[in-house]
């Protein structure tokens, strides 16, 4: 079988979500199915260290998808005569992102419909693109896939696709995350906030990671535990007026430290050293740096909200994400019960086993076969 894979997002160095997703399931189903053909649609110059082995043919397919105008041109007038230059069997596309004039079966994987839920969160541009377009994507794609039952349900209910359509495979988590030593701890606690202890929080600065609300919530925390800190990793995409607004407001900006992007071995080192990662976020398909979190055996104070409690169960501490006194609620208990912190130290490890990329892998491949073999609904 000849697949098609659009690959925008695998980026080397700037590996997102979606970006880790397709990384980590294609260099396991090239190698596991070397009898197929997988052809990688990149849109800039592909990149060797995405080169997954000898049934892998990487293309690349302008222009550079920068902006969403750009998005429709790639998708409706350059993919479509290399794909049938190509006469793939199939297109799958890790972004959602298929091509409506494209003739052969495509399969979406649309991790979740944030855009939807929360439109003002994203530029006008994107939101426009994304709510015009996600709906048609979905009732072309042959299959659907998604990362947790939250998100099929989610799918079902906003473009009413069949549920039968839609397949659920859960991200995994890099054997890279897993607990540390002790001097590693005191090493990453030293680089990241002077000694001190802190909280964590993990993920791009974008409005839905309701780090606004962590900021005001810590300032009420730090004020009553003076050794504490915050650590946020993320890259800033969309710095709104709520963040400019708290970080104006916050009494304790010198406790405060925003790393940018770390590679994974230095994310790991950070949430191994944490008392407790903060995941807040009041829109979630998945989560994975609470997966992350517990994979490393580190507390996990989570949302109540979407898929998170879906993807942590007993793992986690759970608060209000629209309620700043809630959210430090959970950061005062977990600083005041060292077994509350134990009892969640022991859950999470045994949480996260479940999270695995082999598995997924093995969970997109059979969505493909099923369109492979004409098995589709």
């Amino acid at each position: 079988m000849r697949i098609a894979v659009t690959t925008r997002l695998l980026l080397p160095g700037k590996l997102e979500g979606i970006g880790w997703f397709t990384h980590e399931v294609l260099r396991r189903i090239t190698r596991d199915h070397a009898g197929d053909e997988f052809i990688l649609l990149f849109d800039r110059k592909p990149d060797p260290r995405f080169h997954y082995g000898p049934n892998v043919r990487a293309i690349s397919v302008p222009p550079p998808t920068r902006h969403p105008m750009l998005y429709r041109i790639w998708a409706e007038r350059m993919l479509p005569p290399v794909l049938r230059r190509l006469n793939a069997d199939l297109l799958l596309a890790p972004d959602g992102i298929l091509s409506l004039r494209a003739r052969l079966p495509q399969i979406a994987v649309i991790h979740d419909l944030n855009f939807e839920a929360h439109p003002d969160d994203l530029p006008r541009a994107y939101r426009n693109y994304y709510r015009s377009r996600f709906p048609r994507f979905a009732r072309k794609a042959e299959r659907i896939i998604t990362v947790s039952a939250f998100s099929k349900a989610d799918i079902v209910e906003r473009y009413g696709v069949p549920a039968e359509r839609i397949d659920v495979v859960h991200n995994g988590v890099s054997d890279v995350f897993r607990p540390s030593m002790e001097e590693e701890q005191v090493e990453a606690r030293r680089r990241l906030a002077g000694g001190r202890p802190y909280f964590v929080c993990v993920g791009s600065l974008h409005p839905r990671k309701n780090i606004a609300r962590l900021l005001t919530a810590f300032d009420r925390v730090a004020q009553d535990h003076p050794e504490v800190h915050l650590v946020i990793i993320g890259e800033a995409f969309w710095w709104d007026a709520r963040m400019k607004a708290a970080w104006s407001d916050l009494r304790h900006k010198d406790r405060v430290s925003f790393t940018g992007r770390l590679d994974q071995a230095e994310l790991r080192d950070a949430l191994a050293a944490a008392l407790a990662l903060v995941y807040v976020s009041y829109y979630e398909g998945f989560g994975i740096p609470v997966a992350e979190a517990m994979r490393c055996g580190v507390p996990v104070i989570a949302a109540d909200a979407t898929s998170l409690p879906e993807v942590a169960g007993e793992a986690a501490l759970y608060c209000d994400p629209y309620n700043v006194d809630d959210i430090a609620r959970a950061m005062n208990d977990l600083i005041a019960s060292p077994e509350l912190r134990q009892r969640l130290m022991k859950a999470g490890p045994e949480r996260a086993i479940r999270y695995d990329w082999d598995r997924t892998a093995e969970g997109v491949w059979q969505s493909l076969m099923k369109v492979g073999t004409g098995k589709s609904s």
